[in-house]
C-alpha cells in the first residue's frame, strides 16, 4: 500500500472518531453546558482523553514500533512475539500499579490537576469521584495501544485506527440514556459519562485484540522481567510520549489553570474538540503511518527515499491543515453557535469558546508539524532531543499562560498553546535539518508558499461571505444558521481546491487517484 493509501485510511477512520466525537460533544454540551458538572467531568476526562492521546495516536508507538519492527524483520516471527510479550507483561504489571496508587492518592492528585477546585467542595469532590471511577481508562487504552503497534508494526492500520470511534459510539449511547432519565445537568450525568468511558475501553481493547489474533500475532503472558530489549523500550519510551504528547501535556497545563476561573475549563475543552479533528485527520494519521515507514527506509540505508516520505508528508499534510486552520479562525464563533448553542449551552458560552478556538487554530499546523517531524527522530530511535523540546515548549506555555491568564482569562491560555506549539515546531525542523535529516525539495520549497496564498485567499473570501450572509447566520432558526455554515465550509473547500489547482500548489485529482489506486 502506498504512503498515500496509508494516510487516507488512519485519515478517514481517525474523522470517523472525530465525527461521532462531536455528535458525542452536542449532546453533552445540551446536558450540561458549561456548569459545576461540566467542569468536573472534563477534568475527570482529561486523564483518559490525555492517556488516550499520548498512547494511542502515535506517542507510544514512537519506541514501540521501531524496535518490534527491527525484531520481525531482522530475527523473525517468533523473536518478536516474545519481545512483544516481554513489553505486554511490563507494560501491564506497571499500569495495574499505577491505577492502584493514583486511586489511593486521587484528592492529592486533583490539588495538581485542578487546583482552583479546590474552594468550591462540591465541586472538587464530585470531580475525584468521576476521575476515580474513569480512571481505570488509562490501563485500557494503554493496552489499545500495545496491540496497536503490532498491528501498525505489519503493516495493518484499520482496526487500531477505529477502535477510538468505538468509545464516542459508547458515550453517544449512555448520553441517550441521560437524557431520558432526565440527569441533565445533575452529578448522576457525569458518574454514567464515566462508567460508559470505561465500558468504551474494554470495548476498544476487545477489537485490537481480535485484530492482532487474526494478523497471527497471538500474545501471552510472561513473568515480567527488565530484559536488555525491555529497558530500551523503556529507556526510548519515557521520552518518546513525553516528546509525542507535548501538545496534550500543554493542554493539562492550561485545565491547570484554568481552574481558576469559572467555566474556563469548559470553554478550552469544547474549542480543544474542534481544532483536534484536522489534527487526528492529518496530524495523526501522517504521525502513526509515517514512523513505520522511515523505520523501513533507514534500516534498508535509502536515506533518500526517507527524505522523500518526509517532504510528501510535509506538502500533504500543510495542504489539509493551513485551510483548516483559517477556517476555524474566520468561522470560529459561527461553527460553535450551530454545533453547541442548545440547552444549558448558551449565547455567552458560544462567544467565549469561539475566542479560545480562534487561538487554537493559529497554532494548528504547528501542532501537525510535530507530528510530521518528530517521527525523523523516532525512526533513528532518537526520542531524547524530542523530549528536549518539548520540555521548552511546555515551559514557554506555562510562562505565556501565567502572563496572560490575567489579562485574557482562558483566550490567554490558548494563545500560550498555540505559541509553545510552533516554538516546538521550529525546534524539531531546524535540529533535522543542521543534522542532514531533513532538507526541503524544490517541489515542497515551491508548492508550500502557494498552498498558504490558496488558504489565504480562501479565507478572504470566507470573510466576504459570512459578511453578506449575516443576517442569515444569526437566524432564529436553527436549520437556517447550520445550512449556512454547510454552504460556508463547502464552499471553502471548492474554492481552496480551485485555488490550488489554479497555481499549481496541490493535484488534488492525482493524490485522489494515488489513494484509490490498488497495490
Amino acid at each position: 500500500m502506498s504512503l498515500l493509501r496509508n494516510f487516507a485510511t488512519v485519515g478517514g477512520a481517525t474523522a470517523t472518531s472525530r465525527i461521532l466525537g462531536f455528535v458525542r460533544d452536542i449532546f453533552v454540551a445540551a446536558a450540561l453546558g458549561t456548569g459545576p458538572v461540566a467542569d468536573a467531568f472534563f477534568v475527570a476526562f482529561r486523564f483518559p482523553n490525555l492517556f488516550r492521546r499520548l498512547f494511542a495516536e502515535g506517542a507510544f508507538n514512537s519506541a514501540f514500533v521501531p524496535l518490534y519492527a527491527r525484531a520481525l524483520e531482522g530475527e523473525g516471527e517468533a523473536e518478536a512475539r516474545k519481545f512483544g510479550e516481554e513489553a505486554l507483561s511490563v507494560l501491564l504489571t506497571s499500569l495495574l500499579v499505577i491505577t492502584a496508587i493514583a486511586e489511593i492518592a486521587m484528592p492529592l492528585l486533583m490539588f495538581v490537576l485542578a487546583p482552583g477546585f479546590s474552594a468550591d467542595p462540591e465541586k472538587f469532590d464530585l470531580t475525584v469521584f468521576l476521575t476515580r471511577i474513569a480512571f481505570p481508562y488509562l490501563g485500557l487504552v494503554s493496552l489499545t495501544a500495545f496491540y496497536s503497534g503490532v498491528l501498525n508494526s505489519r503493516g495493518r492500520f484499520a482496526a487500531a485506527a477505529f477502535a477510538p470511534a468505538l468509545l464516542n459510539v459508547v458515550l453517544i449511547a449512555v448520553l441517550l440514556v441521560v437524557f431520558w432519565m432526565g440527569w441533565d445537568s445533575h452529578p448522576e450525568a457525569g458518574t454514567a459519562l464515566a462508567v460508559g468511558t470505561v465500558l468504551g475501553g474494554i470495548a476498544q481493547l476487545a477489537l485490537v485484540m481480535v485484530a492482532t489474533r487474526r494478523a497471527g500475532a497471538v500474545m501471552t503472558l510472561r513473568r515480567p522481567r527488565l530484559t536488555p530489549r525491555v529497558r530500551k523500550l523503556i529507556r526510548l519510551g519515557v521520552p518518546g510520549v513525553i516528546a509525542g504528547g507535548v501538545t496534550q501535556i500543554n493542554i493539562v497545563v492550561g485545565t491547570m489553570i484554568a481552574s481558576l476561573a469559572p467555566g474556563a475549563v469548559s470553554y478550552l475543552y469544547y474549542a480543544d474538540r474542534l481544532y483536534q479533528l484536522p489534527l487526528g485527520i492529518v496530524g495523526i494519521a501522517i504521525g502513526v503511518v509515517l514512523l513505520p515507514d522511515l523505520s523501513r527506509q533507514l534500516r534498508a540505508g535509502r536515506d533518500d527515499l526517507a527524505g522523500h516520505s518526509q517532504n510528501r508528508a510535509v506538502e500533504f499534510a500543510m495542504a489539509l491543515t493551513l485551510p483548516a486552520a483559517v477556517a476555524l479562525f474566520v468561522m470560529a464563533e459561527p461553527i460553535i453557535n450551530v454545533l453547541f448553542q442548545r440547552g444549558s449551552f448558551g449565547p455567552t458560552d458560544t462567544i467565549e469558546t469561539s475566542r479560545a478556538l480562534a487561538a487554537f487554530a493559529v497554532g494548528l499546523p504547528s501542532f501537525v508539524l510535530i507530528k510530521v517531524f518528530s517521527p525523523g527522530f523516532f525512526a533513528r530511535e532518537d526520542t531524547r532531543t524530542p523530549m528536549w523540546f518539548a520540555g521548552i515548549s511546555v515551559a514557554v506555555n506555562i510562562a505565556v499562560s501565567l502572563a496572560l491568564f490575567p489579562f485574557l482569562s482562558h483566550v490567554g491560555i490558548a494563545i500560550a498553546t498555540a505559541v509553545s506549539g510552533w516554538v516546538n515546531a521550529a525546534l524539531l525542523v531546524v535540529t533535522l535539518h543542521r543534522r542532514g535529516h531533513f532538507t526541503a525539495d524544490v517541489s515542497l520549497r515551491n508548492r508550500l508558499p502557494l498552498i498558504l496564498l490558496a488558504a489565504v485567499l480562501m479565507g478572504v473570501a470566507l470573510v466576504a461571505a459570512m459578511w453578506a450572509m449575516a443576517p442569515l447566520i444569526a437566524a432564529p432558526s436553527f436549520a437556517i444558521r447550520a445550512s449556512v455554515v454547510s454552504v460556508l465550509v463547502v464552499g471553502g473547500v471548492l474554492l481552496f481546491a480551485v485555488f490550488c489547482q489554479l497555481t499549481g500548489a496541490a493535484d488534488f485529482r492525482r493524490a485522489i487517484g494515488l489513494v484509490l489506486r490498488r497495490k
